[in-house]
């Protein structure tokens, strides 16, 4: 089993930054057979891909909603991953979930990761 745990969600006026964490333990989190990911969902929507990539470092996708405003990125050494949201705007306010799988490319669908974190709420006021 693989467990995530996300942090940094909050409030912050649009145009501000959040950093999001996901710290991932677990004895089948095999960090560079593994692909990770940022979903998040607003209410009344289904949950949608933000960014992904893969542990290996040599692969990234971004949703073209978040292009050029979010990072992401990891800490191979803390088995963490990272976004880093800048420039937010209130329709980025939702909960941000992080997903992990073993596979081989950056899957854009929630249907593609097995492994899911609890989720933490943004929240960008205008």
């Amino acid at each position: 089993q693989v467990q995530l745990v996300e942090s940094g969600g909050g409030l912050v006026q649009a145009g501000g930054s959040l950093r999001l964490s996901c710290a991932a333990s677990g004895r089948t989190f095999y960090n560079y057979a593994m692909t990770m990911a940022w979903f998040r969902q607003a209410p009344g929507k289904e949950r949608e891909f933000v960014a992904g990539l893969r542990w290996s470092g040599d692969s990234t996708v971004y949703a073209d909603s978040v292009k050029g405003r979010f990072t992401i990125s990891r800490d191979t050494a803390k088995n963490t991953l990272y976004l880093q949201m800048n420039s937010l705007k209130a329709e980025d306010t939702a909960v941000y979930y992080c997903a992990a799988d073993r596979r081989r490319n950056v899957g854009l669908s929630e249907r593609e990761y097995i492994y899911w974190g609890q989720g933490t709420l943004v929240t960008a006021s205008s």
